[in-house]
């Protein structure tokens, strides 16, 4: 809660998933209204508003309490232009208001984030982390804020459960509060019946386990991205198209190595090495065959072949996969 004669603060908040960037400014809302009158103190302005509404109400003084929460949606549909009343009152911010400013609907000018910053306000990314290691840890940080206690099979089985969809775990640890109480240690078993479809999973999960010649895994990252992650067909053949036309551009270039694929794909570090190992498993008559796959699929979803998008889908990842060295060594 603000306390009284407490600096006021300016708020920048970023995000691209819509449920963590909600819940993270409905947190910062609830710590600077602590015991207040939320009715009185908070004015949520829409994105339907222009900037001239957003420092209309930052510069408006408060009403029966002892300060003001204004919380600007949307900032980032603004250009740098439009921002610039916002950048000037950030110069010499009102003692009374706190502004939360929440991105969304574009790229948030750099002026406006240099002049949060210049005010001492905070920057805040609202997204889970991509790594699987940080990811991990930041589950780990929201189980123990939630004050949600799992065995740590429980706890892989809810980032497995996740994948990329984090902004589902808000309301799963809500309802285990509710099911079980906070406190309590939980196992897998006690999990498991609030779980239900799995959540999407990163594009270069599905490209790696076709690259390995895992066609079990691959095909079940597949459903993950068809099921939960809901991406059409032709969005997945797009990654697919991407990945394999990198790997045609190196076929008869001549380049070879990290180095030499890097420079050739403008890909620096690991993903050039990733690109240059697979074409070596590959070599060229792979790789064709590889586009040969693809060029097929892409006519057979289009209609050329009456089955279903699913199947279309499955039959090519698997073909993909067992183009591996891997796979055809299993095979044997």
């Amino acid at each position: 809660m603000c306390q009284p004669g407490a600096r006021m603060g300016v708020f920048l908040v970023t995000g691209e998933d819509e449920t963590l960037l909600a819940d993270a400014v409905n947190g910062i809302v609830h710590e600077l209204v602590g015991s207040g009158d939320r009715s009185l103190m908070v004015d949520d302005i829409g994105v339907e508003s222009d900037v001239s509404a957003v420092v209309d109400a930052a510069q408006t003084a408060p009403f029966l309490t002892e300060s003001r929460v204004v919380v600007a949606r949307g900032v980032g549909r603004f250009t740098a232009d439009d921002v610039k009343p916002l950048v000037a009152y950030l110069g010499d911010p009102l003692d009374s208001t706190h502004l939360v400013l929440v991105g969304g609907g574009g790229r948030i000018p750099k002026t406006l984030n240099d002049a949060v910053k210049s005010a001492g306000g905070s920057v805040r990314a609202a997204d889970a982390p991509t790594s699987k290691r940080d990811r991990s840890q930041w589950i780990a940080e929201q189980l123990a804020a939630a004050g949600i206690r799992l065995e740590p099979a429980a706890e892989a089985r809810v980032a497995d459960w996740l994948g990329e969809d984090a902004g589902r775990l808000g309301g799963l640890l809500a309802t285990l509060a509710s099911a079980y109480g906070e406190g309590t240690r939980l196992s897998v078993d006690e999990v498991a019946p609030f779980l239900g479809e799995a959540g999407s999973v990163p594009p270069w999960e599905l490209t790696d386990a076709i690259d390995a010649g895992d066609v079990r895994t691959a095909l079940v990252v597949l459903q993950r991205m068809m099921g939960g992650g809901e991406r059409h067909p032709l969005q997945l053949m797009a990654v697919l198209h991407t990945h394999y036309t990198r790997l045609l551009r190196v076929d008869g270039s001549g380049a070879r190595g990290e180095a030499g694929v890097g420079e050739l794909l403008g890909l620096k570090g690991f993903q050039a090495g990733k690109v240059a190992r697979q074409y070596e498993r590959l070599g060229s008559t792979g790789v064709l065959r590889a586009i040969e796959l693809l060029a097929a699929a892409d006519l057979d979803l289009r209609g050329a072949k009456d089955w279903p998008e699913s199947l279309v889908m499955e039959v090519l990842v698997a073909r993909l996969a067992r183009l591996s060295p891997a796979a055809r060594g299993a095979r044997r």
